[in-house]
């Protein structure tokens, strides 16, 4: 009985993944020093919610590609840059409150799904280099739009450099929608601010990918990205499933930044997106996702890990070392330190 419970035991953290359990332990820990310090529990767990929430879809954005055999989504800036270019739209005609934020949604999805399009045309063509050319992708097109930034004809003064042309490089969002989703129905309970709105906003594309993962088209996606040669057999159109995935994927990108905007108060243009892929890939692969297999408890896991620890961490170490302030560096150790340890965790497995 006793070697059934070790063996039971055993495989319940063989499942769940033994570095999970590491990065866990660790954040109790954090959690731990947390409370001996006297840092502020409350605006700490806060905090993480918040970029719980504000990240999720970006995370979420690397399921399609992963469900149809094209890998993690490194080119998720081109989404991410049709998201700024519908926040900039929105805010040059100055639509606020609600409207601004779902007109910025809205207009961010036809863009999306046009530059997926083409996108998904490249990767077709490369099929096996999937991830390597996206990564290159992705670099060039933040590139590309430092230039589109500087040409665009706006002329709102509340986006564009008093002098000279172009637009700002962070552009705050007080008069338009400025964490508009985190105060829907916030309440604070025990100290903690509970945002709601955003936590509720972010569930929503949880359970819309959810259900289509369990759809038709979903199952047909799925299939075409573990046998390519079998869904040929049955009749699927891979191509066709590739492309799709790769369109959803950009969208979720662009609809994921404009809520991450808002959550944070502000936009940030030209180099801002440019590592933007990493964290969510990052978050993913920890939460237990492979490059041909994940759920929405990998993408959900991931980023609670992730985000908590990248918030607790950095005022515990500054109450550890008050000598300066070493927040940046810190941020950069853990941050940079999780996505390396998640890369190298990158498998394929069968599903």
């Amino acid at each position: 009985m006793h070697n059934k419970n070790i063996e039971k035991m055993t495989g319940v953290i063989k499942n769940f993944g033994l570095p999970r359990i590491i990065i866990l332990c660790f954040l109790l820990l954090l959690n731990i020093l947390m409370a001996i310090k006297d840092i502020p529990v409350g605006l700490t767990i806060s905090q993480c919610l918040v970029r719980i929430g504000i990240n999720l879809i970006l995370s979420l954005a690397m399921m399609p590609g992963i469900m149809a055999g094209t890998g993690m989504n490194f080119a998720l800036p081109i989404g991410i840059e049709c998201g700024l270019l519908a926040g900039m739209i929105s805010l040059q005609y100055n639509i606020v409150g609600f409207s601004g934020l779902f007109f910025a949604i809205i207009c961010s999805i036809p863009m999306s799904i046009i530059a997926g399009y083409c996108y998904s045309l490249l990767l077709n063509r490369v099929r096996g280099n999937e991830m390597m050319v996206s990564t290159y992708t992705g670099f060039s097109i933040v590139a590309l739009m430092c230039l589109v930034w500087l040409v665009l004809p706006f002329d709102n003064p509340g986006i564009v450099w008093p002098m000279g042309k172009g637009i700002r490089t962070t552009i705050t969002l007080d008069a338009w929608y400025d964490r508009i989703l985190n105060n829907l129905w916030s309440f604070s309970i025990f100290g903690i601010e509970i945002p709601t709105g955003l936590l509720l906003f972010a569930a929503f594309f949880c359970v819309l990918m959810w259900v289509f993962k369990k759809s038709r088209l979903g199952l047909m996606m799925i299939g075409a990205g573990s046998n390519p040669k079998y869904a040929i057999a049955n009749g699927v159109d891979v191509n066709r499933m590739r492309t799709l995935s790769v369109i959803l994927s950009t969208v979720l990108g662009g609809i994921g930044i404009i809520i991450y905007a808002q959550g944070f108060s502000f936009y940030q243009l030209y180099n801002a997106p440019l590592m933007m892929a990493f964290p969510a890939v990052a978050a993913v692969l920890i939460g237990g996702a492979t490059t041909n297999k994940i759920s929405i408890f990998n993408v959900v896991l991931g980023t609670i890990m992730f985000q908590s620890l990248l918030a607790i961490a950095v005022p515990v170490a500054n109450s550890l070392i008050p000598e300066g302030n070493i927040s940046e560096v810190v941020r950069t150790i853990v941050s940079n330190g999780i996505i390396l340890y998640a890369l190298s965790q990158m498998k394929n497995k069968d599903r």
